[in-house]
């Protein structure tokens, strides 16, 4: 039997299930409003400079193998895979560390940089691998039942859940110098969070990191969305930009018939894949009162990740900088409580620059540089108007403190091509709600059972993918999201 299947978004999460799905001998179509695959993995091109738009951490790169494995591909067969060493700098301003891909050669320099904290990071590595063990086969599971939450494997991990502890407190437990703590709980970024509130069950991140490494893809990750494409149309998938669907069609039933295009044109399809942001979909994809427990209501009073302020710059000429730079707030915990707090943008900025052209020269030019920044700035509930004047002066405040902690003195100098994205370009354009990048928060409330499922609950033969339901935002479980998603349409509408 032929099922057709829907999926809205070539987002990372649109484009795994399109993959896996086409792979298993669904007809599937993807349907997607940019002109190009991607979402916020999308490129940024112009002038021969090419941007990865969000995403630039590659983590966990098995999982992404996995997924071409699973359609009988390898993932070198299409992506150039680069290990990352030293992983990143992260820059105190006083003081900077690099860790290594080489737990060996990290010891060395927390050695240097952090005397006496070594055997800290030996006790990391050894308690985070048992949490690990046991919490990362449960993110790989579906929780659409209450009664989910009794699953023994789940049950198992509830002593690794550090209930109760922030990562900050939990970091706590193996450093006690400050910038020492700060550097194995920055990742809390990944989630769009502060160290000081984000659950302790997170410190399995920093380890993820030291454990497996990170890595990039030549020509950026955007690379790995293209890649995708080609599998899904190798797949007899077919693969629509510049066309954004304006609904989703339900029966009498409440069951998902097809899709309603914003020209008119409507398709029928036996499931739909929903890979848009989860709170644009739930509120703007649906006949009103269609979804009930996500409502409009709830969502507005949900906890949200924050935004960020972007800065894509191309250059003519090279810096001898790292591939990643985190360079953090003279006062970190200030300005992250600023960020979260949803109130106040920081004087005082925390700036990541991405530096990838050195490792990567298919991303600019010739002796020119592609150069990649991001901000951490509270999401649109917080009263900030994004004004052009605005915009102007928190730049300005972005490269004073690039300027300032970095050998990029002249970089206003060297400046060929530029474009920006702030939080009201996310939730206008990207159609994220509030802005807010990383979507519905992480905290204890949003997780497993009590993020949205992977399947809408209220409406039949509907799937979510991405970062808004379960597992959460970052690559790896938005994978995982996808193989999800693609394994529950596999035993409800099988061929």
């Amino acid at each position: 039997m032929n099922r057709k299947i829907a999926v809205i978004g070539a987002g990372p999460g649109g484009l795994t299930a399109a993959m896996l799905l086409a792979h298993r001998g669904y007809s599937v179509k993807v349907f997607e409003k940019d002109d190009r695959v991607g979402g916020r993995s999308a490129a940024i091109t112009g002038q021969g400079f090419s941007f990865d738009t969000g995403p630039t951490f590659l983590m966990m790169t098995f999982i992404l193998r996995e997924m071409f494995q699973a359609t009988g591909r390898e993932l070198e067969d299409y992506c150039r895979v680069i290990p990352l060493d030293p992983m990143y700098r992260l820059n105190f301003g006083d003081v900077s560390f690099e860790p290594s891909r080489d737990n060996d050669v990290t010891r060395e320099r927390i050695a240097e940089t952090f005397p006496g904290e070594e055997a800290g990071f030996d006790r990391f590595l050894k308690r985070e691998s048992v949490r690990y063990k046991y919490m990362y086969p449960c993110l790989q599971k579906p929780y659409g039942s209450v009664y989910s939450m009794a699953a023994p494997q789940l049950l198992r991990a509830l002593p690794h859940l550090s209930a109760g502890r922030s990562l900050y407190n939990v970091l706590g437990s193996y450093f006690k110098d400050e910038n020492l703590r700060i550097s194995f709980t920055f990742q809390a970024k990944y989630l769009g969070m502060s160290p000081w509130n984000c659950p302790g069950l997170y410190a399995m991140i920093p380890y993820i990191e030291h454990h497996f490494g990170i890595e990039h893809v030549e020509g950026g990750l955007s690379r790995i969305s293209e890649a995708m494409a080609e599998v899904i149309a190798e797949e007899g998938g077919e693969i629509m930009l510049s066309s954004p669907v304006a609904r989703v069609i339900t029966d009498a039933r409440r069951v998902a018939t097809g899709v309603q295009m914003e020209d008119g044109t409507k398709e029928e399809f036996d499931a739909v894949v929903v890979n848009a942001d989860f709170g644009y979909a739930a509120t703007n994809l649906f006949e009103p009162g269609l979804v009930r427990k996500w409502n409009a209501n709830r969502l507005q009073k949900a906890n949200y990740s924050c935004s960020t302020y972007m800065l894509y710059l191309g250059l003519d000429k090279t810096y001898d900088e790292p591939h990643h730079q985190i360079i953090l707030a003279n006062d970190y915990k200030r300005n992250i409580n600023e960020i979260m707090g949803e109130e106040v943008l920081s004087e005082d900025v925390s700036v990541y620059v991405r530096n990838a052209t050195l490792t990567d020269p298919t991303l600019a030019p010739d002796g020119q540089t592609a150069l990649y920044v991001l901000v951490p700035v509270p999401n649109t509930r917080a009263p900030i108007e994004w004004t052009p004047d605005l915009v102007s002066s928190f730049r300005a405040r972005v490269m004073e403190r690039i300027a300032e902690r970095t050998s990029m003195k002249d970089l206003e100098d060297h400046i060929v091509f530029e474009r920006t994205i702030n939080p009201g370009d996310w939730r206008d354009t990207y159609r994220i709600m509030h802005g807010a990048t990383f979507n519905l928060g992480h905290n204890i409330m949003q997780m497993l059972y009590f993020r949205p499922h992977n399947r809408f609950d209220e409406v039949g033969s509907c799937y979510v993918v991405g970062g808004g339901t379960h597992p959460g935002s970052g690559l790896p479980t938005i994978y995982e999201s996808a193989r999800i998603s693609s394994n529950l349409i596999e035993g409800e509408l099988p061929l």
